[in-house]
């Protein structure tokens, strides 16, 4: 049997998590481990989908020994075993990190949303550098609590946007900094893809798979019974419980440039317009209105808005390309002083718009070489960054630093689906609404599994 945790608020956890309880100070195992052999040995927590990519770029590393790997399907681990023999197997990712504690350098968490902070604050209290998949945690509290453990005990970290490393993201982040198109006071960003679910929540229950592990895969989010096609192992990013809807797995990918080139810190304000909320499903249409204060590279303020679900953007003149051409499926538009630059999601290169006419790029003079369009080897180079670090070589792009603030940003869009058409007001410093009924979803309950 899996060794229960006590039933305890998020929020409490994740005070002690960050603070006192467990020591900031790197412990002596950790630091003569790593390195010793001159080889990374890693541990993988969560091996479906996105997690089976990851276990294939981070083994891809000529330094890099797999040594565990965890999943609560049986079917998952079984073909990640097959591709590396002498690693362990574990279904409980608490068991792998206390019973290989010594024997691991790293671990990489690919599990759905809700276990990702739950996974990568336990393997950061064992002093293991983390790789965590996007979004970086579930709840607001939960990112703040990630990234002061992981300042506190200076371990290397990496949140899993593999696309902030690409030829094309590089080029417009040098280019907005570089002034291209001016200040930029408006960003607008769209996916057609729809993680989301209007409709009523599931009435019954079904078989568990004999697979599936379904207490584990449930972890410390509210128990409810299983339902084929509701869950596992497709759809929990449309579920208010587990996933974080279309904002939390594209909008991470998409907004990642602009707020990286512009600097970013989290929002003032925030608006949904949406649906009113089911308490299960996200909303499968979103149109989320971010303020932020002013940066070295914006207005005095910064509009930020964000479309989703089919048939995302709306029409809207700041979004009208040169000759009547479409929009890319997926992309961001900057607007500046200066003109347009739009940038496709993703290996398109960035197009700079003035007065309704494309208007040629010197991108030579970047020194970033010719653009590369071969999605494996730009996305393996994220991952490579990671190990590199991990190794004293280098360091990561994408460290909890950067990813908490991301993050945050991107929950407090979720958040505001609950509250539809209302302008919210963040207080950062206080890590709290000035409204008093958004707070209640920053965190919540981990319940005893």
């Amino acid at each position: 049997m899996s060794k229960k945790i006590s039933v305890m608020d998020r929020r409490d956890f994740v005070k002690k998590s960050g603070i006192g309880l467990f020591g900031a100070a790197l412990a002596p195992s950790f630091l003569s481990n790593l390195n010793a052999a001159g080889r990374l040995r890693t541990a993988h927590i969560g091996l479906g989908g996105m997690g089976m990519a990851d276990l294939d770029a981070i083994s891809s590393h000529e330094l890099v020994d797999v040594v565990a790997l965890c999943d609560v399907d049986s079917i998952n681990l079984a073909k990640a075993k097959a591709l590396h023999l002498n690693a362990k197997t574990y279904a409980d990712y608490r068991e792998l990190l206390r019973d290989m504690g010594d024997d691991i350098d790293a671990v990489i968490v690919s599990t759905p949303d809700h276990t990702h902070a739950p996974a990568s604050i336990m393997a950061m209290e064992l002093n293991k550098p983390v790789y965590c998949q996007k979004p970086l945690t579930h709840h607001v509290s939960e990112a703040r609590a990630m990234n002061k453990m992981a300042a506190e005990r200076n371990l290397v970290t990496q949140m899993g946007i593999q696309v902030h490393s690409f030829y094309d993201y590089k080029l417009a982040t040098l280019l907005i900094q570089s002034g291209i198109i001016g200040k930029v006071h408006t960003v607008r960003a769209w996916s057609p893809k729809n993680w989301g679910y209007d409709g009523p929540g599931p009435t019954g229950s079904d078989p568990v798979p004999s697979t599936l592990d379904w207490n584990l895969w449930q972890g410390t989010a509210a128990e409810r019974p299983y339902k084929e096609g509701f869950y596992h192992p497709g759809n929990w990013r449309k579920v208010m419980d587990y996933g974080c809807g279309t904002l939390g797995d594209m909008g991470v990918h998409i907004f990642d440039t602009p707020y990286n080139a512009l600097q970013l810190d989290v929002p003032e304000t925030i608006l949904n317009e949406c649906r009113l909320p089911t308490g299960f499903g996200f909303p499968e249409h979103n149109i989320v209105t971010y303020e932020f204060p002013g940066t070295d590279y914006t207005a005095e303020k910064l509009k930020w808005v964000w479309y989703d679900g089919g048939g995302a953007p709306s029409n809207h003149l700041d979004l009208v390309l040169p000759d009547g051409e479409t929009l890319p499926d997926q992309g961001a538009m900057f607007m500046g002083e200066k003109g347009r630059l739009l940038l496709p999601h993703f290996q398109q290169l960035p197009r700079k718009i003035v007065d309704g006419k494309y208007v040629e790029m010197d991108i030579e003079s970047f020194n970033l070489g010719k653009p590369v369009k071969d999605y494996d080897a730009e996305s393996k180079k994220h991952y490579h960054q990671f190990v590199d670090a991990c190794l004293g070589k280098g360091e990561t792009t994408a460290p909890f630093s950067y990813a908490a603030r991301l993050t945050e940003t991107i929950l407090l869009g979720v958040i505001a689906g609950r509250f539809p058409n209302q302008t919210l007001h963040w207080n950062s410093k206080k890590a709290k609404f000035d409204e008093k009924e958004p707070n209640e979803f920053l965190d919540g309950k981990y319940r005893e599994f």
